[in-house]
């Protein structure tokens, strides 16, 4: 048996307006919510909604990842 670790793909821009680099990381820090991570200078990408997926083989664990969803790691259980 194999077990799989997924999570959530998601991006999102954050629209914001600052008049200097310090007041923009500023202000792209306090809107990114919780379980979100910054991945480029207005970009923020989901990281949380982790969760675990279990099959026979390789093939079936890549069937049981959804749409939108990334496999992160598997192991033998």
């Amino acid at each position: 048996m194999l077990t799989g670790v997924i999570r959530p793909i998601e991006t999102r821009t954050i629209d914001v307006e600052a008049d200097t680099l310090e007041a923009l990381d500023a202000a792209v820090r306090a809107a990114t919510p919780a379980g979100w991570e910054r991945t480029g200078p207005r970009e923020i990408s989901r990281r949380d909604g982790i969760r675990e997926i279990q099959a026979q083989d390789l093939d079936a664990m890549a069937a049981l990842v959804p749409d939108g969803w990334q496999l992160l790691s598997i192991r033998r259980s």
